[in-house]
This record gives C-alpha cells, sequence and structure tokens, in this order.
C-alpha cells in the first residue's frame, strides 16, 4: 500500500500559540534592553561598593602614613635624648640626628638623580610609529 503525498500538514498562517516574526523580534529587543539596564545596574552597584571601599582604604593608608612620621619625630627626639645620656651637649646631640637626617636626604636626593637620568625617550617606539605613518601615507 502506497502513501499518497497530500502537501504541506502546517498551514503558513501561525496559529494562536505560534509568535510571529515581528513578535520575536519585539520580544528579543524587549529582552535586551532589560539584559543591559540589568547589566548597567549591577555594574553601578559593584562601582559603589569599590569606590567606597578605595576611599576608605586610601584614608586609611593616609593616616599610617602621619603617624609614621609622627613616629620618626618620636625616634628623632629619643635618639638626641641618647646621645645626650651618653655625654653630648644637648644642641649638639640634636644637630647630630638632624646631620644623620641631612646625610641620608642627600644619598636618597642623588639616588634618585641618577636613576631620573637613566629615564630616555620610548626611541623603537616612536621610529616604529614614524615608520607605520609613512606607510599609511603611502596607501
Amino acid at each position: 500500500m502506497a502513501t499518497e503525498y497530500r502537501g504541506p500538514t502546517t498551514s503558513d498562517k501561525p496559529t494562536a500559540d505560534e509568535p510571529t516574526i515581528g513578535r520575536l523580534i519585539a520580544d528579543t529587543t524587549r529582552d535586551l534592553s532589560s539584559l543591559v539596564r540589568d547589566e548597567i545596574e549591577l555594574a553601578k552597584s559593584e562601582l559603589k561598593f569599590s569606590v567606597k571601599a578605595g576611599g576608605i582604604g586610601a584614608a586609611l593608608l593616609g593616616a599610617a602614613a602621619f603617624v609614621g612620621v609622627l613616629a620618626v619625630i618620636m625616634l628623632s627626639v629619643s635618639l638626641a635624648y641618647f646621645l645626650w645620656w651618653l655625654g653630648f651637649h644637648p644642641a649638639l646631640a640634636f644637630l647630630t640626628i638632624f646631620g644623620v637626617y641631612l646625610l641620608i636626604a642627600a644619598i636618597l636626593a642623588f639616588v634618585g638623580y641618577k636613576k631620573v637620568k637613566q629615564v630616555h625617550a620610548p626611541e623603537q617606539t616612536i621610529a616604529a610609529v614614524k615608520s607605520n605613518k609613512q606607510v599609511l601615507k603611502r596607501g
């Protein structure tokens, strides 16, 4: 027994439960827009938290630096009094500590100056950019 072909079993017209192409595009656009909005809101909330944490961290680092400076001052006074205890005149003791800090500052400045003198322009990058510019001009 052979069955005979009777044509397509479905019609070209959409039924009530099958959405149209326009409806699918509208739904996709709406869903994509909603997804983008939600991602932006998530990014905003994460950035707010990060900025707040970063601000608190920076404030704490600033406070730590201030307390560190106070500690260096107290150490300096203590060292000067120690020199006085060893027999130095009080003015000479404080001037000695001042001289030590001045020597440390001079050494740091010298080393920093030498390091800054080692900085050069990125010559290879500049040459590559000039070469690329010439190639682009030629077309």
